[in-house]
């Protein structure tokens, strides 16, 4: 799953995600159009040299690529590992304005034993954390970490890999100095919470938010920042028997998600290995190109490989700014 030089795709959006990214781009989101626009990211050619994984919704998880062979069993055909979102979203914590916890935990046991006999071999939990006045609480961050914890037991119980999403989010006006501390907070909550419930490091992988300055705030910290404050709260909180930390790209530009990746990754003696996990900075291209129509396939392959070539050398810190050029 962090094999040098591959990353993994989210393709696990819900359908009302993806009705609304297909609305962008005038396309009508039916359970087959979702299912032709995952089958032409999957069937790019060569994607395979720069993705290790793929994360996949339940119903793409069950759903067929034009050969016949469920996706799943199209992608470990291609040497990719196919995984699964088991969340069921987020809902408003009771008495806590502003703040989510994430649900699915009633009846996951069951769930896991059914996606690893459709070949799925790791899985993802997604928690969110919003930066406001006030907020987080110790409640919220409490309240997640437990629930990322308990499922992360779950998975491997069930031979699953338990890959975890603790996201900060970009939202908000806030500096890079508070984005910082509440991640290492909630970093610090969560592994707490793994080692409580007796998870192994080993066999876990972190998706995590980078720090950044918020969305709203007119100080926007540049990769060297970003690339520092991120390495300082995961050196602190993250155990070196850990085999790799994903970054999610969280609404991010393509490039800038890129180049944030690549400034970390080029940093020498890290005790994990850093690569990728993108869902909108790997296909926002692909989608812009193809809209829906079969004759645009081959274009939006050729912009997918290519973002996903750029990740790939972003991983191994050789991204260069110059190289978007070269090979656009």
């Amino acid at each position: 799953m962090v094999a040098k030089g591959k990353g993994i795709l989210a393709a696990d959006e819900s359908s009302g995600t993806c009705e609304k990214r297909f609305q962008s781009v005038g396309v009508d989101c039916t359970e087959e159009s979702r299912r032709a626009y995952r089958g032409l990211l999957f069937g790019t050619p060569g994607i395979e040299q720069f993705l290790s994984g793929v994360i996949l919704f339940d119903e793409t998880a069950r759903q067929k690529a034009d050969d016949g062979a469920t996706f799943p069993a199209y992608l470990a055909k291609k040497g990719i590992i196919p995984g699964i979102k088991v969340d069921k979203g987020t809902v408003d914590i009771p008495l806590a304005p502003g703040e989510k916890v994430t649900e699915g935990l009633d009846g996951l046991s069951k769930r896991l034993d059914e996606y690893f006999k459709m070949g799925c071999r790791f899985a993802k939990w997604r928690a969110v954390i919003t930066i406001g006045k006030n907020i987080p609480t110790h409640s919220c961050l409490y309240a997640n970490a437990h629930a990322l914890a308990r499922y992360a037991a779950a998975c491997q119980a069930a031979s699953i890999v338990p890959m975890i999403e603790p996201e900060v989010l970009l939202d908000g006006e806030h500096t890079i100095e508070r984005c910082e501390e509440v991640t290492e907070a909630t970093l610090r909550a969560t592994y707490a919470a793994i080692a409580a419930y007796n998870v192994f490091p080993e066999f876990l992988i972190l998706k995590t938010s980078m720090v950044v300055s918020g969305k709203g705030n007119p100080r926007q910290a540049g990769p060297g920042e970003v690339a520092e404050r991120t390495l300082r709260v995961l050196k602190r909180t993250v155990p070196a028997a850990q085999p790799g930390i994903v970054f999610l790209s969280g609404g991010q530009s393509d490039e800038s998600a890129t180049a944030h990746l690549s400034a970390m990754a080029a940093t020498k003696g890290l005790p994990w290995p850093l690569t990728f996990s993108y869902s909108r900075a790997l296909q926002n291209p692909a989608l812009n190109t193809w809209r829906g129509e079969a004759g645009n396939v081959a274009a939006a392959q050729k912009a997918f490989h290519h973002r996903a070539r750029m990740n790939s050398l972003a991983c191994q810190g050789k991204w260069r700014p110059e190289l978007e050029k070269q090979a656009a």
